[in-house]
């Protein structure tokens, strides 16, 4: 793409960035956390939104609703108390796709640990992440793995708490948890900008259907299938547009897909 084009799909994008504000975040997954004020519960609520975020929008949504309904107005001393023998009976009946109610209980069960254990999500995310990385793959993939293992109780991981933390070294794009990365580390109207460690260009967009589709006629990826690699291919031209945040995009250039208007 010439140095025309590229400013020609700069405007358009930033167009779209500023059309897209607080008034249009729903729906999204991105509103629950908006629900809250202070560090550790934004983070939950980061961690949960994003973990239920593929499939249908209105489904999403739907699921999302009735975990928070169940949370109440403090995540974190829900996720404190949490007894996975005698509070598994929360979820009872929600599943979410691939996910059982015990996948859903045991989310909690890990969360539980990650704060009795680390204090946050943020410290245990920066035990893994090291500043000469390229971008947070190497993080991403210890995180998700750690994750993982802290969710299991017996050796066996069942299928819904492996799709919960894919690894990036399987070829997963992982866009649930580049999506949390994002709400976590940029700060506008829409992110939150609570974790102050990592740089806004080491972030990777999160590819899904409605990134890829779009990308891919606006000549952003060449790739034919969602992967990591595409989101580094996508994340790679964006940051010709937009060098410090070329994550910026996202929630403007999915919602367009989402809601099926022209760009």
């Amino acid at each position: 793409m010439n140095k025309q084009n590229l400013l020609k799909l700069k405007r358009k994008l930033d167009y779209h960035y500023r059309a897209f504000d607080r008034t249009t975040i729903s729906p999204d997954p991105l509103q629950f956390l908006h629900n809250y004020n202070d560090f550790y519960n934004i983070e939950l609520a980061g961690i949960i939104a994003s973990t239920f975020a593929y499939g249908n929008v209105t489904q999403i949504i739907n699921s999302l609703q009735k975990v928070f309904g169940i949370l109440g107005n403090n995540p974190l001393e829900f996720v404190l108390n949490y007894k996975y023998e005698s509070d598994r009976k929360y979820f009872k009946g929600i599943k979410h796709r691939f996910y059982t109610e015990d996948d859903i209980s045991k989310l909690f069960y890990g969360l539980n640990k990650v704060y009795t254990v680390y204090g946050s999500l943020n410290y245990l995310f920066v035990l893994y992440y090291f500043d000469n990385e390229e971008n947070i793959k190497d993080s991403v993939s210890r995180f998700c793995n750690n994750l993982t293992d802290l969710c299991s109780i017996e050796k066996t991981v069942s299928p819904g708490l492996k799709f919960m933390f894919p690894d990036p070294y399987k070829g997963s794009a992982c866009k649930r948890m580049n999506l949390f990365l994002r709400w976590m580390v940029r700060r506008d109207e829409l992110d939150f900008g609570l974790w102050k460690e990592i740089p806004k260009n080491r972030l990777l967009i999160p590819v899904d259907t409605h990134i890829a589709r779009i990308c891919k006629e606006l000549k952003l990826t060449k790739q034919k299938n969602v992967s990591w690699k595409m989101a580094e291919e996508i994340t790679g031209n964006l940051k010709k547009i937009e060098p410090v945040d070329p994550v910026k995009y996202d929630f403007a250039i999915c919602h367009l897909g989402i809601r099926k208007m022209d760009f």
